[in-house]
């Protein structure tokens, strides 16, 4: 049967075909994204720019300029441990399931079921939490342009906001649709329009900015300015938020790896290259800003514009410039929300296509028009659509959807890491392995996300009221509770017919994981 349908297809497609067919998938999508437009796949929802236009509200206030710097040199260290990680895995077992996939095939055969169900659960969520995050961002963004283009006579409103974000929620459901072979070539321009935004902020800002809004070398390294009621060391920790949620979505490449060439090369490279140099320019971006923002970082951050950064470019290139730099900035931001929405769509996709999710038989359907998930894009969308209405609640509500996209990441990332080393289960390593380093890397790993997953579940001040409480809290634990009660409900439960992947394949499995094809087929099946 695979052999059949994998005559007339070139060389490089028929070997990623047969290796998905060894995890126990036929070929549904189609390969279409070459090692580069999978790099600039990652390298988009990265969005370096706009991604540090974002979340510089949080890293302003716990220690200022230094916070900045020296907060994104030790994160990198450990993003990298954790990309050296991920693309171990995405190498051995590269399909869209990724990390529940992963967590099943490595974890004890007592404990599989209700850990891959947890992780496919927590992924998803996450990577909805992801896009709600974009798009209030790309949101927060106009409603600044805005501000800036009325001289400050127009001043939003949550309704207001929440209006754009529901039209940008819809744009990005419209593009993510379309066909893999239309998303895949789009990242060149995605990629340029990143480069060129980086260039600008590293070369431009520093040439455009006033010199009494110039900093020496030793305030921009050496100040320290909290503006927060926790300790210095505390605040500090707090300051990480912006590179964890820039550089974060390790596995975005793995959830599309079933329509990339040469897959098990192909995602390994892209996560450690997005990682690296995202890092790297983001290093050199964070600098540039803090040369460039000027020493009262309270005006910064009480501007009514609300937006520390379109402060510091108006500040830098006047109205005009920044309006200009601004739409540029929207533009990367915009692009991440759609490659983010790509890559959540085959998460629900992969996860329907197991019988997990509610409506599974529903939403695993490959459009025949455009040969793309598009139910499960729509599911995506819908749900962002309902987790952005938790900003009405205020400013540590809306920072939530940021929190949240990092802890639930870095929950489901460490599971699959975890089980590979002590599940138990024998490892097929890939092209990309790290040999003797695999378990000291894998160890840091995973201690750095517990540990910045308990930092960012805690509330922004102490003794919280519900207007400052860290919502994460309530979103992350309602998602988990909700999951674990639907996978032990009395009968209709998950324990009682979710078995784990699924084969598609006639006959069973592949070699490489035999007991794919021995399930039985329960209430969720899609077969």
């Amino acid at each position: 049967m695979v052999k059949t349908e994998m005559k007339g297809l070139d060389p490089e497609v028929t070997s990623d075909n047969a290796l998905l067919a060894s995890l126990g998938y036929k070929q549904e999508l189609k390969r279409a994204f070459t090692p580069i437009e999978l790099f600039g796949f990652g390298f988009s929802v990265s969005a370096i720019a706009p991604s540090v236009a974002s979340v510089l509200v949080y890293s302003l206030p716990n220690g200022g300029s230094s916070a900045m710097i020296w907060g994104w040199a030790v994160s990198t260290v450990f993003l990298m441990f954790i990309a050296m990680a991920m693309a171990e895995l995405g190498s051995s077992a590269p399909t869209s399931g990724g990390l529940y996939y992963w967590t099943y095939k490595f974890a004890s055969p007592r404990f599989r079921n209700v850990l891959c169900w947890m992780v496919g659960y927590t992924n998803t969520i996450s990577y909805i939490t992801g896009v709600a995050g974009v798009d209030w961002s790309c949101a927060t963004l106009i409603m600044a342009g805005v501000t800036i283009g009325s001289d400050g006579r127009f001043i939003p409103t949550v309704h207001q906001t929440f209006g754009v974000y529901c039209a940008v929620l819809a744009s990005h459901g419209l593009v993510a649709s379309c066909a893999t072979k239309v998303i895949a070539r789009l990242q060149y321009l995605f990629i340029t329009i990143n480069i060129a935004l980086i260039l600008v902020l590293v070369i431009g800002l520093p040439i455009a900015t006033p010199g009494d809004l110039k900093n020496d070398a030793k305030y921009t390294f050496g100040n320290f300015t909290n503006l927060t009621p926790w300790p210095n060391g505390y605040a500090f920790i707090l300051s990480f938020l912006a590179p964890l949620w820039t550089i974060g979505g390790f596995d975005v490449g793995v959830h599309i790896s079933e329509e990339a060439l040469n897959a098990n090369v192909a995602v390994p490279w892209a996560i450690m290259s997005v990682t690296a140099i995202g890092c790297t320019l983001g290093f050199a971006v964070q600098i540039a800003v803090a040369f460039c923002m000027g020493p009262d970082t309270v005006s910064i951050l009480s501007s009514p514009i609300q937006q520390p950064f379109a402060t510091i470019l108006l500040n830098s290139f006047g109205k005009h410039g920044m309006l200009a730099i601004w739409s540029f900035i929207f533009i990367a931001l915009y692009m991440a929300g759609v490659s983010l929405l790509t890559s959540s769509s085959r998460q629900t996709f992969a996860f329907s296509r197991d019988g997990a999710l509610p409506f599974s038989r529903f939403l695993y359907k490959i459009n025949s028009f455009t040969g793309t998930p598009v139910r499960c894009v729509w599911f995506s969308t819908t749900c962002a659509g309902l987790l952005g209405l938790i900003t009405f609640a205020g400013p540590a509500a809306a920072g939530a959807l940021f929190t949240l996209g990092v802890i639930g990441q870095y929950v489901a990332n460490s599971i699959p890491i975890t089980t590979r080393w002590l599940g138990g289960q024998p490892f097929k390593k890939g092209p990309f392995n790290l040999g003797a380093f695999s378990l000291p890397v894998a160890i840091v790993a995973v201690l750095w996300m517990w540990f910045m997953t308990i930092v960012l579940l805690f509330p922004s001040f102490p003794d919280p009221n519900a207007e400052t409480m860290n919502y994460s809290v309530v979103v992350l634990f309602g998602v988990l509770f909700l999951a674990l009660a639907y996978y032990y409900l009395p009968y209709y439960g998950g324990r009682h017919w979710f078995k784990g992947p699924v084969s598609t394949i006639d006959g069973g499995a592949g070699e490489g994981d035999s007991d794919l094809g021995e399930k039985s087929e329960g209430h969720g099946s899609t077969q």
